[in-house]
């Protein structure tokens, strides 16, 4: 069972942000900034190109409702919504990054820095994006 797998069952603890049925929304233990989340389809699904038609509507509407909440649950003035599929795909699993931005953020094309989270500062930051969204 691969990692996000696990993260959608519960054997691997993330920072979830988002249950649904068909889509799981969690941040990314090493993000770009902070509030980076991933989205991925509860069934284990390898690549866009493997994303069945009915999930197509699901995971896609609910990258737009994550994109919005990070606007006002961390004052993000816009997001960068990506997916890599097989190359630079660090877990063989179809996920959708929604990452907030802000004018200056330093953030240039495909050159993705990575920062960390303090101590409860996940948390936290799930909090702010579960609220925005419900």
């Amino acid at each position: 069972m691969c990692l996000f797998c696990q993260i959608v069952s519960g054997e691997v603890e993330a920072e979830i942000v988002l249950d649904e049925e068909q889509v799981v929304g969690f941040l990314d233990a090493r993000p770009v900034f902070k509030g980076h989340t991933l989205l991925v389809p509860r069934k284990h699904i390898d690549t866009l190109l493997d994303l069945p038609e009915p999930l197509v509507v699901p995971l896609f509407t609910t990258a737009q409702r994550v994109a919005t909440a990070m606007t006002a649950a961390l004052s993000a003035q816009g997001t960068f919504v990506a997916m890599n599929n097989v190359v630079s795909q660090s877990v063989p699993h179809l996920h959708v990054h929604v990452v907030p931005r802000t004018k200056g953020d330093g953030l240039r094309g495909f050159f993705w820095p990575r920062t960390k989270y303090r101590d409860g500062e996940a948390a936290e930051y799930g909090a702010r994006l579960r609220a925005s969204l419900a």
